[in-house]
């Protein structure tokens, strides 16, 4: 592959000398820009919303009373949090992405506000025209200052990176693959390869080697590599650590990238203790983003509450006609793992005919067990409706992964892997395993498979953004076929 190949943009030119002194520079620049992503824009939709309030009660009252002046500042010092769990201002947003994004801030910080209207019994203080007004325009003004913005804050930040030319030392699935993520979502120039010794048969490689460890120095120089990348097997750890040593004065940026794809980890993160670098490599997000954590567990109780106040008359017709249906308890409980596997009891509203199974059995198709009445709120997935006091309770959420009998669970530890690694975050009435169409009877060991990788890409990549996308969704998967 020739260097002028996509991705491949190699420099030559400027002494080592002047390249510490650039490279502090360059860092400093993509930190600001990082900052102004941020800050910038979220200032901006700040300003715009809060004068557009002050406008419209002036408009409505003449004045500016006290209640709309606390409203701004409530709504100033909870949208900074709201807006920086949802990324509401990433650089790598698309712009459909972004202001569906912005649109999850905007309602959630709505709901927050209303919510703490509601609790300190000040929502007749203020016009609900007013309310109105600036709930659906302050998005609109949100939205136009967002997309000029957002666009020069990716241009920006796409300019400093492309300064920024890169070398990976390794040649094995674990730098390609990284030369990959560097080129396609980075953004970052990568020069080349380099091989820790001249291969004897050169296997084919879509981005060049340009050389060999022993020249590593010379060519850092010689391509003005600014940021160098070590993607070594583990194996070679004691030769890592000898590359670290004799860079340290070569005035570049070294970067290792563990090589862990062996490992099944689970939501993996890196941080610092005390100075000493720490690669978690199986963290509850719940314990890791404690925020994040508490944000939504108040949004899960607040949403679980207003669903029980909103469903209370169909939730009593249901309890009737499930009364009527057969004899035994309108209200069906078991015991299922919760959070770290500790057991709870889950509600639902009862589907089945009293009966005396010796043994857990999941429920099939046309199963003789379940009442004509259940066999409506199985299918329309009503008889989960109980679950929002479980969810008020702390014991489960809106969204996770669907809690399973504890007898279901000691048949399939063991048999698939990582299997209760499921419960590192709490269990929920819908998923991204329920979404996808992983739902009804698991008669298969593949089946369950396929449920458990979406529960643990759930895990791998929870945020509240992606609870609010599972939940507009999921109402478009209630019919499904594989329900019964």
């Amino acid at each position: 592959m020739s260097p002028d190949a996509p991705g491949i943009l190699p420099r030559w030119g400027q002494g080592a000398d002047t390249r510490g002194v650039d490279s502090l520079r360059r860092q400093r620049k993509i930190a600001a820009a990082r900052g102004l992503t941020f800050w910038g824009q979220w200032l901006v939709a700040m300003t715009l919303t809060s004068l557009l309030l002050c406008g419209l009660a002036l408009a409505k009252t003449g004045e500016i009373d006290t209640q709309y002046r606390m409203l701004v500042l409530f709504a100033l010092l909870g949208s900074a949090p709201v807006y920086s769990l949802l990324r509401v201002y990433h650089k790598q947003h698309g712009y459909l992405t972004g202001l569906s994004r912005l649109l999850g801030g905007w309602l959630l910080l709505l709901a927050g506000l209303t919510m703490v209207a509601f609790i300190t019994k000040t929502s007749t203080l203020f016009s609900r025209e007013v309310a109105l007004t600036w709930a659906s325009l302050g998005l609109a003004a949100q939205a136009v200052a967002y997309l000029p913005l957002h666009h020069v804050s990716r241009r920006y930040h796409q300019k400093l990176l492309s300064e920024r030319t890169s070398l990976i030392v390794g040649t094995g699935d674990l730098a390609l693959t990284l030369a990959e993520k560097l080129h396609r979502i980075k953004h970052e120039p990568v020069v080349g390869l380099v091989a820790q010794e001249v291969p004897e048969q050169p296997r084919p490689c879509p981005y060049p080697v340009i050389g060999v460890l022993a020249h590593l120095r010379q060519l850092i120089a010689n391509h003005n590599i600014r940021r160098l990348y070590i993607a070594l097997p583990l194996t070679e750890a004691e030769q890592i650590e000898g590359l670290y040593i004799d860079l340290l004065d070569a005035n570049v940026d070294v970067v290792w990238i563990p090589d862990l794809a062996s490992l099944m980890l689970l939501n993996h993160s890196v941080s610092d203790i005390d100075g000493l670098p720490a690669i978690h490599l199986n963290e509850s997000p719940l314990t890791a983003y404690p925020t994040a954590a508490l944000t939504k567990a108040m949004l899960d109780r607040f949403m679980a509450l207003l669903a029980i106040l909103a469903l209370s008359p169909l939730m009593l017709i249901i309890a009737i006609l499930v009364k009527r249906s057969s004899p035994g308890p309108i209200i069906f409980k078991q015991q299922r793992h919760g959070w770290n596997g500790q057991i709870i009891m889950v509600y639902k509203f009862r589907s089945m005919r009293m009966h005396d199974d010796v043994q857990v059995k999941q429920a099939t198709r046309e199963d003789p067990r379940i009442t004509p009445i259940g066999r409506f709120i199985r299918r329309t997935s009503l008889d989960e409706l109980p679950q929002f006091f479980n969810v008020l309770q702390g014991r489960m959420s809106l969204v996770g992964p669907r809690p399973h009998a504890v007898a279901h669970n000691d048949y399939y530890t063991g048999k698939i892997k990582a299997y209760m690694a499921r419960h590192r975050i709490k269990p929920g009435i819908t998923g991204l395993a329920q979404i996808n169409g992983c739902r009804g009877e698991t008669e298969t060991l593949d089946k369950m498979q396929q449920r458990v990788e979406l529960d643990l890409a759930y895990i791998n990549n929870w945020s509240l953004w992606l609870d609010i996308k599972i939940l507009i969704k999921t109402p478009f998967t209630l019919l499904a076929k594989d329900i019964y």
